[in-house]
């Protein structure tokens, strides 16, 4: 027979208070749970960018045409909304399993021993992310899908899998000072890259909002600029990305540079050759739906090259804990003082 501890009222009044610490005093998750528990999220961060670009390609913007509800009338969407109505219903219901995995996330780095707060303000910084954003969702949606919304909306999407992506680097390394593993002319060369990265996604909306999908079968307003001349501006932000990799490779195989920042940097450069080819091909086809899907993936993997590549520039052992036999000594001495 199983003994289960039985739950006293205090317990009852503690668990109320704060949920977390009430876990993380009866569940100790190994490091691996912590690390999985991240990439989770990670995971299901860019799956929601996916399952968004599904929506507007496939005309589906307004299949559930109010905000919070799906119509007026009904929480969820109705036979008389059709197919475009499941996928976007569909693609909110995801936001609650984006939810669930951050909060495993946030439980996990919570349990942990021994507690890293700083992991655990990064899981719940996720949350607050999530949560902007969804709200940002609906607005987008009250206000017929205007692409400014919409671009804001996926730039905001970006700003939660670079935190993600930040979370799963931390949970799986050290929590001690970080220490620079190359001279500051290549982190200057790497910030210059994420900076060109940046303005790459945030033109690469500008394309979207002038493009032609946008988002749902009847009239919807598009931002009033040539979408080909803003997509040639997009590919030249996008070679400068890459000759900006391909630096950074040269340089670090120059400096003799450690082997974690060097294998980031060649996968960045593989996904971004990858990339081009899709961006090419889509532009010379007319921008296929199932092609511009695959692009907004990939943009995702960019961007999570790119933030790889910069963490990989410092590493940051771990904090060591002194044993309890250890920790009583130093005590000890602190409270003898000299001899």
């Amino acid at each position: 027979m199983v003994h289960v501890p039985k739950l006293t009222r205090a317990d009852a009044v503690a668990a109320l208070r704060n949920p977390l610490a009430f876990i993380a005093e009866r569940w100790t998750p190994e490091p691996r749970t912590v690390r999985r528990a991240a990439l989770a999220a990670l995971v299901m961060s860019v799956i929601i960018v996916i399952t968004g670009g599904a929506v507007r390609l496939t005309g589906s913007g307004l299949g559930c045409p109010t905000w919070p509800t799906c119509t007026d009338d009904s929480l969820t969407t109705t036979e008389a909304m059709g197919f475009h109505g499941v996928i976007e219903f569909g693609n909110r219901m995801l936001t609650y399993v984006l939810c669930a995995a951050v909060g495993w996330a946030i439980i996990a780095a919570r349990s942990e021993k021994p507690w890293r707060r700083s992991l655990t303000r990064l899981g719940w910084a996720q949350f607050w992310v999530v949560m902007g954003n969804a709200v940002l969702g609906g607005i987008v949606v009250l206000v017929g899908l205007n692409p400014y919304t919409v671009a804001a909306h996926f730039l905001l999407s970006s700003a939660l899998i670079a935190v993600a992506t930040l979370t799963w680097q931390r949970a799986r390394e050290g929590d001690g000072a970080p220490r620079p593993l190359v001279g500051k002319a290549v982190q200057q060369l790497v910030w210059f890259l994420v900076a060109a990265s940046v303005l790459l996604i945030a033109v690469g909306t500008v394309v979207t909002g002038a493009g032609p999908h946008a988002g749902d079968s009847s009239e919807v307003d598009r931002i009033h600029i040539d979408w080909e001349t803003v997509s040639k501006l997009h590919a030249v932000l996008a070679w400068i990305v890459v000759t900006l990799t391909f630096a950074l490779w040269f340089v670090l195989k120059a400096v003799d540079a450690p082997k974690g920042p060097l294998d980031r940097t060649r996968e960045l450069f593989l996904i971004l050759l990858g990339q081009g080819v899709i961006g090419y091909v889509q532009y010379f086809t007319h921008l296929p739906e199932l092609l511009v899907g695959l692009h907004m993936f990939g943009s995702c993997l960019v961007w999570i090259g790119v933030l790889r590549v910069l963490l990989s520039l410092r590493e940051r052992p771990a904090l060591e804990v002194p044993l309890p036999d250890q920790a009583y000594a130093a005590t000890s001495s602190s409270i003898a003082g000299p001899r």
